[in-house]
Parts: C-alpha cells; sequence; structure tokens
C-alpha cells in the first residue's frame, strides 16, 4: 500500500523490451536510499517489484497486462515518473490508501489556471463514475488528490460513454510531481478509492433488487376506474 504522496521524480534511463514485458531502470536518489530486491515502488501510480538496484538507480518488471493498462507502456528513455516506497506501518498517511493497481486511463480533456491553483479536467471511462464524489480522493500518477467537482454530462459528446471530473493543482504539487508537465490530451493513471469501491460492491446487490423490484412493478397494469 501507499499513501499517494510521492518522494522524489525519477528518470528512466534504460528500457528493454521482450516477449514476456518490459524492464524499466530508474535513476533515483531518495528511493534507492532504502529498497531491497522484492520491495513495492509506486512508478507513477502502477505498484512494480524491484530485481536489481545499486546507489544510483533500480530495475523493475512490467508485465504485458502492465503496459496495457497503465502509463508505464508509453515510457522511454528519459521520461519522468513518480515514485514512492510502500508504507511502513509507523508513517504517517498524508494522502489516502493507494494499492497501486490501476483502474483505467484517464485523458487530459481541459486546463485551466485559478488564482496560483491549475484545475485539470480528466476524461476517463463511465464505468469508473460509482467511485467519485466531491471531495472525495483520487490517485492520479501516484499523486493522493481531491476530487474538485464532477463534470455536467453536456461536457460529453452524444453517445460517449465518457466520464469527466475535475482536480486542482496548487503550486507545491505541480513542483515536486510530474502533474506540472502534463498537458491537453496526455494520458494518466488512475486509480479510484479503494474504500468508495469497497462500498459500491457492497450496495450493488441491494441496487440490483431495487432495479428489479422496480422494473416487476413497471409490468404491473392498474385497470382503469369503472364509472358509477
Amino acid at each position: 500500500m501507499f499513501s499517494g504522496i510521492v518522494e522524489e521524480i525519477g528518470t528512466v534511463v534504460e528500457v528493454k523490451d521482450s516477449a514476456d514485458g518490459r524492464s524499466l531502470k530508474i535513476a533515483s536518489t531518495v528511493v534507492v536510499s532504502d529498497i531491497a530486491i522484492g520491495h513495492s515502488v509506486s512508478i507513477g501510480g502502477a505498484c512494480l517489484t524491484v530485481v536489481k538496484f545499486d546507489k544510483e538507480s533500480f530495475v523493475v518488471e512490467a508485465v504485458q497486462e502492465t503496459l496495457r493498462m497503465t502509463t508505464v507502456g508509453q515510457l522511454k528513455v528519459g521520461s519522468k515518473v513518480n515514485l514512492e516506497r510502500a508504507l511502513k506501518f509507523s508513517d504517517r498517511l498524508g494522502g489516502h490508501l493507494v494499492s497501486g493497481h490501476v483502474d483505467s486511463l484517464g485523458t487530459i480533456h481541459s486546463i485551466e489556471e485559478e488564482g496560483f491553483s491549475r484545475v485539470i479536467t480528466f476524461m476517463t471511462d463511465r464505468k469508473l463514475a460509482p467511485y467519485f464524489v466531491e471531495k472525495g480522493s483520487v490517485a492520479i500518477e501516484g499523486v493522493s488528490l481531491t476530487v474538485w467537482g464532477l463534470c455536467d454530462d453536456a461536457i460529453n459528446k452524444a453517445g460517449d460513454d465518457s466520464f469527466g471530473f475535475k482536480v486542482a493543482l496548487i503550486p507545491h504539487t505541480l513542483s515536486v510531481t510530474t502533474l506540472g508537465q502534463l498537458k491537453l490530451g496526455d494520458q494518466v493513471n488512475l486509480e479510484t478509492d479503494v474504500v468508495a469501491r469497497y462500498v459500491a460492491r457492497w450496495l450493488e446487490p441491494s441496487l440490483m433488487h431495487h432495479k428489479l423490484m422496480e422494473s416487476d412493478l413497471s409490468q404491473i397494469e392498474i385497470p382503469a376506474a369503472k364509472r358509477l
């Protein structure tokens, strides 16, 4: 588990692809100061395992599914990535509980400057909509953020199966994470709040029951009142 508080920005210095997946060598200073083989590291929000390291870098491996479902497949030599080591039980939880299991990719729809903050609108798969609430939590590229607002359906094109939400980034977040480099059309890793996912799963049978009840009631024909 992670907290979504980025420890440093790492740089990809080597990429090796094979039929089995991809290995990434990432230059680091903070993360390599206390890691071991088998440790988990959040690479832009994707939890990957350390298979090799030295004083200046570490190597992780990503399977094909990870490459398909996350931005790890888009990384190349020179790419910057948000890094965070796994939490210790004694650590402060400065953000929220983040598993490092990416739910979907999001695409930047708009960027607006508002005071000293930067408001970014992301579009993603509508199936994730039940896990978003205003002032709730979301992890974007491994960064714990607060959902600033939900987009009106008018932002979507007719028949589009997408969903939009906004976050507001303060100058500190823009300077110490890769989020400050984002531009229109960029894709990012999204992880919804794990608590929201469990609550939605817990309520699903009840909601389905209510839908079935409503469907059954709609089939009942009420006879017209007879004239006296």
